[in-house]
């Protein structure tokens, strides 16, 4: 396992560099991404294997507690960094926090921005939630010549803005290949075939536990039947407790301290005396 000084100073190993991530290329191996919000999640990635993760930037210093060595990219929010000084200090307390790359969906002066400080970046292209309206709805992207050939450009102008790696979101699965082949940034693949250098899936998804699945994901657990009965037990014990209290048989006498008759009486005693 490598090891790195992170941009903290701290002397780590990490499952994966972005040096590491762009020997991926042509290589036929792929690396694995997962979300990773809390410490237990991050824990459980890493002791499944999974090489990286990605993570809201508020959260890095707590992914960081339960996994010191997933390569953790940190999610700078839209509204989170406007300008570019906001963006450069938003990126610097991601990193130095523990991550070891940032994602942002802004534009390409931003990545440019970004790159000229060393830091990571990874883009995102595709199918972009946020900006969704701009393709007409949830759709995968590059499924005509036209649309494909507009996305090649882009990847082109991220590329020539400094990033290493771009999530790929819900493109069309032959596009993505015939990209992939042309371009140096790290692939990371939502959605958008198995051509690419990392294959990333929501946690939720993977393990059963979100409410709806989209299309492109795959359930390996049954989490949500868990939580359901997790739910299900505690109303069933608060409804005993409930109960109990009602019918008198909470507290009983082996749930409560007592007191020697002699101390009760000397008690009953001065509580009857003068004041």
């Amino acid at each position: 396992m490598p090891r790195i000084f992170d941009f903290g100073g701290r002397d780590v190993e990490r499952s994966e560099t972005v040096a590491g991530l762009r020997a991926l290329k042509g290589s036929g191996r792929h690396a694995t991404q997962v979300t990773a919000e809390t410490a237990e999640e991050a824990a459980a990635a890493e002791a499944a294997g999974i090489e990286m993760a990605v993570c809201r930037a508020a959260n890095v210093a707590r992914v960081r507690e339960g996994s010191r060595r997933l390569f953790v990219t940190a999610a700078l929010g839209f509204a989170e960094a406007i300008t570019g000084d906001e963006m450069l200090r938003a990126a610097f307390a991601a990193v130095t926090a523990g991550a070891d790359a940032v994602i942002t969906g802004r534009g390409e002066d931003m990545v440019r921005l970004l790159a000229r400080e060393q830091i990571p970046v990874m883009g995102h292209l595709g199918f972009v939630p946020r900006k969704s309206t701009w393709v007409g709805g949830v759709r995968a992207v590059g499924k005509t010549a036209a649309e494909a050939l507009a996305l090649w450009d882009r990847f082109r102008r991220l590329e020539d803005a400094g990033a290493f790696a771009v999530e790929c979101e819900l493109i069309a699965a032959p596009a993505m290949a015939e990209i992939n082949r042309r371009t140096s940034l790290v692939s990371v693949s939502l959605g958008s075939g198995a051509a690419a250098d990392v294959v990333f899936l929501f946690t939720a998804d993977i393990c059963g536990e979100a409410e709806r699945r989209p299309r492109h994901a795959r359930a390996w657990g049954d989490l949500a039947a868990l939580h359901r009965a997790v739910r299900e037990e505690r109303v069933r014990a608060l409804a005993g407790f409930r109960q109990d209290v009602a019918s008198g048989g909470f507290p009983a006498a082996g749930e409560v301290s007592g007191m020697p008759e002699a101390e009760l009486e000397q008690f009953r005693r001065g509580l009857d005396g003068p004041r």
